[in-house]
């Protein structure tokens, strides 16, 4: 019987040796396999969400994504750099939103406007601290021509949507104008959200309301 139960044990042990380096050589693998840099950056979200970025390590982001402290270095020069890609990768799912969201709308409609604010002010509510790194909370950031790029991108993006709405396919200096009201209004929106600053007593208007009311006014006057 004591032969069966040592037999028994020395079974489990070695499955659950099996089992733990299996894990370990699959993770190793993942990475290997270029996976190293997604990991870190979404490692690294999630600790900005949790603590600030003022909080964040390279070396937490190293051990919460499994990886030895020396690797993050492999991909990224230093903690400023790490939250740049994640800055730019928050501009670059923000973005994709936007246009998910506008492709079953109407093109150059009202709707496509106002869904455009809805996404900015919930992406900056769903990812508060992201939204912040996004608009410049790390060394560097005004430098970054990615990031710059990127940003140029999403605000083309807009002022397209301003163009169509007037029935063009041409931006305009109307549009750019439009556009660049638009953003200074749901901008502050979303941070007043995510500041705390807005509460529903507080508030006069639903987000819905308040975000077609503003559309409503500037783009009530777009001529072709």
């Amino acid at each position: 019987m004591l032969e069966i139960l040592t037999l028994t044990s020395v079974t489990n042990h070695a499955t659950g040796w099996i089992m733990e380096n299996a894990t370990e050589i699959e993770k190793r693998t993942r990475y290997h396999h270029g996976d190293l840099r997604a990991q870190l950056i979404e490692a690294t979200r999630q600790l900005v969400e949790e603590k600030g970025p003022e909080h964040l390590s390279v070396s937490q982001a190293a051990r919460l994504a499994g990886v030895s402290t020396a690797a993050p270095y492999k991909h990224f020069k230093d903690k400023d750099d790490l939250l740049r890609a994640v800055a730019y990768e928050g501009m670059g799912r923000q973005f994709t939103q936007m246009q998910e969201t506008l492709a079953p709308l109407p093109l150059g409609s009202m709707d496509r406007i106002v869904a455009m604010g809805h996404v900015y002010v919930d992406f900056a509510k769903a990812e508060p601290a992201v939204f912040r790194l996004m608009f410049g909370l790390s060394d560097g950031h005004e430098g970054d021509e990615l990031l710059i790029g990127q940003g140029k991108q999403v605000f083309g993006f807009v002022q397209m949507q301003c163009a169509q709405f007037r029935g063009s396919n041409v931006i305009e200096e109307q549009d750019v104008r439009r556009a660049f009201q638009l953003w200074s209004f749901v901008h502050g929106l979303s941070f007043l959200q995510i500041d705390g600053k807005l509460t529903d007593l507080e508030a006069p208007m639903t987000q819905e309301e308040m975000l077609r009311d503003i559309s409503e006014r500037v783009m009530g006057d777009a001529v072709a």
